[in-house]
C-alpha cells in the first residue's frame, strides 16, 4: 500500500475507506493501536501474520501485546465504503474530522491529519530522507 489520501470523519466516527485502498484493504480489515500516535490498517492476511507471530511467542513475551489486540477492530466497510473507528481509538489517536490515510507498505496508517501535517513538516528534509535512504542502504 502506497499513497497520502485525506477524508474527513463523520459525527458518527465513520470514514471513507480511500478508493485507492479499498481493493488492497478487502471486504474486511483490522484496525489497532499504531505507533506515534495513530492507527494502523491491517489486511485479514496481513492480521493473520500477526497473529501467528504473537502465538508462537513465549507468554512472558506476548503479554506485552496485550493493548494491541484489546484496542483492535474488526471493520467491515458498508455499502458506501465507511468503516466506524471505534471511539477508544479515535481518541488515542487524536481524531477529530480530517485525517489522513498513509500506505505503509503491507499496512495502512491514519492519522489526525493535523498531527500528521506536523510531523512531514518536522522530517521530511531532504537530509532527512537521505539519511534514512543510506541506512536502509539504498
Amino acid at each position: 500500500m502506497y499513497g497520502k489520501y485525506k477524508h474527513t470523519v463523520d459525527p458518527k466516527g465513520r470514514l471513507f475507506v480511500p478508493s485507492k485502498l479499498r481493493d488492497e484493504l478487502g471486504e474486511a480489515f483490522y484496525v489497532t493501536l499504531g505507533l506515534d500516535h495513530c492507527l494502523s490498517v491491517y489486511t485479514e492476511t496481513g492480521w493473520q501474520a500477526i497473529l501467528d507471530k504473537y502465538n508462537a511467542l513465549p507468554i512472558s513475551q506476548a503479554r506485552k501485546m496485550r493493548f494491541l489486540f484489546a484496542n483492535a477492530a474488526k471493520c467491515e466497510p458498508d455499502k458506501q465504503g465507511r468503516f466506524l473507528i471505534p471511539t477508544e481509538l479515535r481518541q488515542y489517536a487524536g481524531i477529530r474530522q480530517e485525517v489522513t490515510f498513509i500506505g505503509q507498505g503491507g499496512h495502512a496508517e491514519i492519522w489526525d491529519s493535523e498531527a500528521y501535517d506536523k510531523l512531514e513538516q518536522e522530517t521530511l528534509t531532504p537530509e532527512n530522507l537521505a539519511q534514512v535512504m543510506e541506512e536502509l542502504g539504498f
